[in-house]
């Protein structure tokens, strides 16, 4: 198996066949991005990240994906549109997408087709696999495209952790180890 073989043709296929059926929802796609994701932490010997689909209620909303590290740090949310959303800049600019990014440090947008990744609420990467038009207008599963800059976008997602909550006595202790190095400057 090759650095980029993930498995981007059997998921761009699942995908394509349960779009093909007619009768699915947005939620009906879940199972496959799930499965990509579990393979992709494992190629990237990341075996301890956790997929939650459709977890409990956030403070800015319910994302469709939480993504942990099995030590109860968030990695990050992903945000999944149908695939028949051909534009993501249309929900990228949606009230919810804006409360998602400013809310969570690392997160991923999708239409099961395009990724784009958001740091801090900064699109810092958007790759495309597969081209949704193809599974939804020419009726064939698309071929897979920027196998590597998949998992490379994933690689930067799935190495994210939020920073370890602190109580106010080990943050003192933290910040004064940023302070001693300023300390020794005079003005």
């Amino acid at each position: 198996m090759g650095k980029s073989d993930v498995g981007l043709k059997n998921y761009l296929e699942a995908i394509h066949s349960q779009y093909a059926r007619g009768d699915s929802r947005e939620e009906s796609y879940y199972p496959n991005l799930k499965n990509l994701i579990d393979a992709i932490a494992v190629k990237l010997g990341k075996k301890n990240i956790h997929v939650t689909t459709l977890p409990k209620q956030t403070e800015a909303g319910n994302p469709d994906f939480k993504i942990w590290d099995g030590k109860q740090h968030h990695v990050g949310y992903i945000e999944a549109k149908k695939p028949e959303t051909h534009n993501l800049n249309d929900v990228e600019e949606s009230e919810q997408l804006g409360r998602y990014r400013y809310t969570f440090p690392n997160m991923i947008l999708t239409n099961f087709f395009e990724f784009r990744l958001y740091r801090n609420g900064e699109i810092i990467k958007t790759v495309s696999i597969g081209r949704s038009f193809v599974s939804t207008k020419l009726k064939t599963a698309p071929p897979p495209e920027n196998e590597n800059l998949f998992l490379e976008l994933m690689e930067i997602f799935l190495g994210f952790s939020t920073p370890k909550a602190y109580n106010a006595e080990q943050l003192a202790v933290e910040l004064k180890k940023y302070q001693e190095p300023f300390a020794k400057i005079s003005c």
